[in-house]
């Protein structure tokens, strides 16, 4: 059951990432970014409303959110950081980069978090995971080649290394979310990272307004709204499913990243993105390293 809830996660988080292309086509990175995680915040704002007032029912339901001590909040706190520091980064490399090559890239985060575990922990990596790392990395390499056609550096280009980056976070993110699904309650840390988020997204926008000094063009379109709709319910599906008993975070982050189907069809097929044919191979190897990475986890 916890692999259909990550399935559903993944298309969920494709549909984000087309909304973000959408809503950045026209606008600046941060008001888009600001507007998305408040209205996240405003879409989960009854569950710990609801759930503080103590309202019937609540308690017993899968949208309740108790009450937790300063510790958790801090533990939640520095998620938010996280998972903020890689929006804001990712947001710019979604804006300056086509879809087809953003979505695959960050598709790669399961090799980066087991080639972190391997560096840091000195874990080892079974043979099959071995491949599974190789292949997406031999993709991403083929990535740098296509990008070359379409006149992206992955060397010099700065957008590039904000992709990396936000990648990067992600990966760390993942990591992170396996220690607090283990010692917290999954709606507290949706619904109080979220919220801290908001709070720090509202004071970025206010100096980022104050040093622009002059009034920024922002179009509001239901693309930011969407936003914030894909992100709560793929979030919540997901933490759902790291919550079963039997779920692990190894397989369900992959399963997430195969999401990446989505946005590159339609970056293909809508957008009219270059190269569709090549990107669609070196997407197939980065699929085929996340099949293999399942398969090592499932032989275990």
């Amino acid at each position: 059951m916890w692999l259909l809830f990550g399935l559903l996660s993944a298309i969920f988080l494709g549909c984000y990432d087309i909304s973000k292309k959408q809503a950045l086509t026209h606008n600046a990175v941060i008001p888009v970014l600001c507007f998305s995680v408040v209205g996240c915040a405003l879409l989960l704002s009854p569950t710990w409303i609801l759930s503080s007032l103590g309202v019937r029912g609540m308690a017993d339901s899968v949208f309740y959110v108790p009450s937790v001590d300063i510790r958790t909040h801090v533990f939640i706190f520095i998620k938010s950081v996280i998972v903020l520091l890689s929006w804001v980064f990712a947001y710019m490399s979604m804006k300056h980069l086509p879809l087809t090559i953003v979505a695959p890239v960050n598709a790669t985060r399961p090799a980066w978090t087991l080639l972190g575990a391997l560096l840091i922990f000195a874990e080892r990596l079974s043979p099959w995971q071995w491949v599974g790392v190789l292949l997406i990395l031999f993709s991403f390499m083929m990535f740098s080649l296509v990008g070359r056609k379409e006149g992206i550096s992955f060397v010099h280009n700065k957008w590039i290394y904000c992709l990396l980056v936000a990648t990067f976070l992600g990966a760390v993110s993942g990591l992170y979310d396996k220690f607090l699904m283990r010692q917290f309650p999954r709606m507290a840390v949706q619904a109080y990272y979220v919220l801290y988020q908001a709070v720090m997204m509202l004071l970025v926008y206010w100096g980022w307004r104050r040093k622009t000094q002059k009034e920024v063009s922002f179009r509001w379109s239901s693309a930011v709204l969407a936003i914030s709709v894909f992100l709560v319910l793929s979030d919540f599906v997901y933490f759902y499913a790291l919550s079963l008993p039997d779920a692990l975070i190894s397989v369900l982050s992959s399963v997430r990243r195969a999401g990446v189907i989505v946005p590159f069809l339609y970056g293909a097929l809508v957008l009219h993105d270059r190269n569709p044919r090549l990107k669609a191979l070196c997407l197939l190897g980065v699929l085929m390293g996340i099949a293999c990475l399942l398969y090592a986890t499932f032989r275990v």
